[in-house]
């Protein structure tokens, strides 16, 4: 769906910052953040409360308009506005929820508690997923990139790689197991 005639008039008045025009987008688009927030929560199993999703809304919110609405002035309207918040919404969703499991690991094992299973154990910094990532294959390690750091679904892989959506699960599922050396000395 290309960019309506009311969302391009909203963005021109953002950025040329007048009154009312930036609480009439968050009054839009709010919703939407917030559904895509608790959705990109949900596909990853990570269980959020209503403050964490409102800290994640207020990422997303700070991100369009940042270095003077940066985001809004790099959209090209080749869709619709809503969803290309929708991707920037997901991204920084996928960002926080990974910098939160990796702070919750490691405050537990600062507490002196075990560490998570292998399974749930997050990664916790970029050079350690550069490090893993090198560990697989291309096909692999493009589809880690893209579900855990791009934040796309298995359906956008899926289109993108011209790949069976149902393969998808199964290609995380032996990376993670070649990531955590679990496959059979093959790692």
């Amino acid at each position: 769906m290309p960019l309506t005639t009311q969302d391009r008039d909203l963005i021109r008045r953002c950025l040329h910052h007048e009154a009312g025009a930036w609480n009439e987008f968050v009054d839009r688009y709010l919703g939407l953040v917030y559904h895509v927030i608790n959705h990109t929560a949900h596909l990853r199993s990570y269980p959020i409360k209503p403050h964490e999703a409102e800290d994640i809304v207020a990422t997303v919110l700070l991100q369009v308009i940042d270095n003077d609405y940066a985001a809004l002035r790099q959209f090209r309207g080749k869709s619709s506005l809503s969803s290309y918040l929708t991707v920037i919404a997901r991204r920084v969703c996928v960002q926080e929820l990974a910098r939160r499991a990796g702070i919750k690991e490691t405050s537990a094992i600062a507490a002196g508690e075990p560490p998570a299973k292998a399974e749930s154990a997050p990664i916790e910094s970029l050079e350690e997923v550069g490090k893993l990532l090198k560990k697989l294959p291309e096909k692999e390690r493009t589809v880690v990139r893209m579900y855990y750091l791009e934040g796309l679904s298995y359906e956008e892989i899926s289109a993108e790689l011209d790949v069976p959506v149902n393969s998808i699960g199964a290609i995380l599922t032996r990376a993670r197991k070649k990531m955590k050396g679990d496959d059979n000395g093959e790692a």
